[in-house]
């Protein structure tokens, strides 16, 4: 049975293929189209996804979308209309997008596979999230909880799911919704939406939660779990240019000018810890109603606000739950799995679930096809195996020998490029598409920040850590980690594999915190990655050779990417990133590249 699923036309568009349940392929368009959260028609990923699996179109058994569009824009419609004549220019802009293209998905979608229209289907927004995090799940049973912006009417669900079926208990509707409100504030803030609510996460730390007073003004948690918005304060349920009205603005003074929104001010800080305060009681309010009616020790999360990796450590920490689980891709890229995943056990009733265990889904390229790009790029390899150009050295390494030269160069303060393997789905770079450092060098967050990534200064950077070693340097006792090496027990594994996807924001150890201060926030917390040798024995080697070396058994890791672009996904993206930053080594499997001295 094949199976491909497909998500697209409001952001991170992407496509996934299931073959007899299992995932064998998935990405998000941006990675081939080079626009960051490309929302168009994931065409390259879906051919991705077949050459990937050496499939034709015409293999498939069904496609299936996403969301079901008519359905959506009726509360388009409904929403317009009742906001008119405030809405007028949203609704005059979402007529033209949606009677030129997004109602007719499916005649898109069979033109371009070339397939009948009784093998493409549709599913629901949120029950695609739903799927996509519980059937990917080490649970036999769980609750489900999904929280995102909106999608055709629902902003949030709770459900519960049992072997292979999935049922939705409760739904919260358009235009109540925390993503919009948590998007308002990041707009107030003077960041993007759908992009710098990472941002308003991260400078968090560094302020106070003194609003939260107000902030309780503009939203009124409700005892039934639910959230009631006072929309004297916003404005995104009539215009999709502002999110938050003039009365937001007599609240709180002035919004933050966008072109200052990368400088750390106080108040910004404190607005910033309000809203994700008042997110997080928000979101503590559904979890514990949910454990009320479900009874269940598990937990799975979906939709961008699972993402939020603060939260989800304090749901640990407070809901009652003892379990948590949220797939790498927890956003919109993730429907496109969860729509497969829910026809083929849920409709198709298939009972065997495979699980998700690493998240390497995407597209690897071999040592030849390397070799044969850095001979366009860089003017021809000599037979030694390695050429020089007035810019760039090249030289290829057997595997161990370049293992052992990597963790000696970052040991020396140097930048890495790591670009090796298939690359990740979902948005955290999990050592494959990764930008490496040191994490013992106090001034490496600011040289990366500033002469790498080109981003604000207030970011932090995740460490990825040995999975035996994390109990050492993290305080894991809440996860069963507690005292000396990280269990080996799979059964305290397979309870925790947000730690896997960079999913918890955890305390990291006092001892610690002075050894490792580039990857240590604000807070004195960091989200790390567990790096197992079985599923991704290269990083692993390599974070052992360093380990070996300083003592210490982690390496910052972040995004291998500039700042407005996606994570590189090719050689060639990977060479530009290289030359136009102050990376100071690039390895592409096992060739590297340095930059003239």
């Amino acid at each position: 049975m094949k199976i491909l699923g497909i998500s697209c036309y409001y952001h991170d568009a992407a496509a996934v293929l299931l073959e007899d349940g299992r995932i064998t392929a998935g990405a998000e368009e941006e990675r081939f189209s080079r626009k960051k959260h490309d929302s168009g028609f994931p065409g390259n990923a879906i051919d991705f996804c077949l050459a990937e699996t050496g499939l034709n179109a015409s293999d498939l058994d069904y496609v299936v979308f996403y969301e079901k569009p008519f359905r959506k824009f009726h509360r388009i419609l409904i929403s317009t209309l009742s906001t008119f004549p405030r809405s007028y220019a949203s609704f005059r802009e979402a007529i033209r997008l949606w009677m030129t293209q997004k109602l007719w998905i499916k005649s898109e979608i069979a033109s371009y596979l070339k397939l009948p229209g009784n093998k493409i289907l549709f599913s629901e927004h949120h029950l695609s999230h739903a799927a996509s995090a519980f059937y990917p799940s080490p649970f036999e049973k769980s609750a489900i909880l999904t929280v995102d912006g909106v999608g055709e009417w629902t902003t949030a669900s709770t459900g519960f799911g049992s072997g292979n079926k999935i049922k939705l208990l409760k739904e919260i509707h358009f235009p109540q919704s925390l993503g919009l409100l948590y998007s308002a504030f990041t707009a107030f803030l003077g960041f993007e939406v759908n992009e710098g609510e990472w941002k308003v996460m991260g400078l968090a730390p560094y302020g106070k939660p003194k609003y939260q007073k107000e902030i309780r003004k503009t939203v009124k948690m409700n005892g039934d779990g639910s959230f009631s918005l006072n929309f004297d304060y916003f404005s995104f349920h009539w215009s999709d240019r502002f999110s938050f009205s003039q009365k937001l603005v007599e609240l709180l003074g002035k919004p933050v000018n966008p072109q200052e929104a990368h400088l750390i001010t106080a108040r910004s800080a404190d607005i910033a810890a309000s809203i994700q305060a008042v997110t997080e009681e928000l979101l503590l309010n559904m979890a514990k109603n949910l454990k009320k009616i479900t009874k269940s020790d598990n937990l799975c999360l979906a939709g961008g606000v699972a993402l939020n990796s603060v939260a989800n450590y304090r749901l640990l920490k407070e809901s009652g739950f003892k379990n948590i689980f949220v797939q790498p891709a927890a956003g919109d890229s993730g429907g496109a799995l969860g729509a497969a995943l829910y026809l083929y056990h849920h409709v198709l009733n298939k009972p065997a679930r495979t699980g998700m265990n690493h998240a390497y889904l995407g597209q690897a390229y071999s040592n030849r096809e390397i070799e044969q790009f850095l001979h366009i790029a860089g003017g021809g390899l000599k037979r030694s195996g390695s050429h020089d150009s007035r810019e760039v050295k090249v030289i290829k390494l057997s595997n161990n020998k370049l293992i052992d030269y990597c963790a000696e160069q970052i040991m020396k303060g140097k930048v890495i490029g790591w670009f090796r393997g298939r690359f990740e789905w979902g948005p955290r770079a999990l050592g494959n598409r990764s930008i490496l450092a040191d994490p013992r060098n106090p001034k490496m967050k600011d040289i990366i920040n500033s002469k790498v990534k080109f981003r604000e200064a207030f970011r932090p950077f995740a460490p990825s850590v040995l999975s035996d070693q994390a109990g050492n340097v993290f305080d894991l006792r809440l996860l069963g980690g507690g005292i000396g090496q990280w269990p080996n027990d799979s059964s305290q594994v397979a309870k925790h594999f947000p730690l896997r996807f960079m999913l918890y924001v955890v305390p990291v150890k006092p001892d610690w915190r002075k050894k490792v201060p580039a990857i240590t926030h604000a807070d004195n917390t960091a989200r790390p990655q567990l790096v197992y040798k079985n599923t991704n024995p290269d990083f692993h080697s390599l974070i052992s050779a360093f380990y070996k070396k300083t003592g210490v058994p982690l390496l910052l890791n972040t995004s291998f990417n500039l700042k407005g672009e996606p994570i590189v996904a090719s050689p060639a993206d990977a060479y530009s990133t290289f030359k136009r930053s102050g990376i100071d080594i690039l390895v592409m499997s096992n060739f590297v590249c340095e930059k003239a001295k």
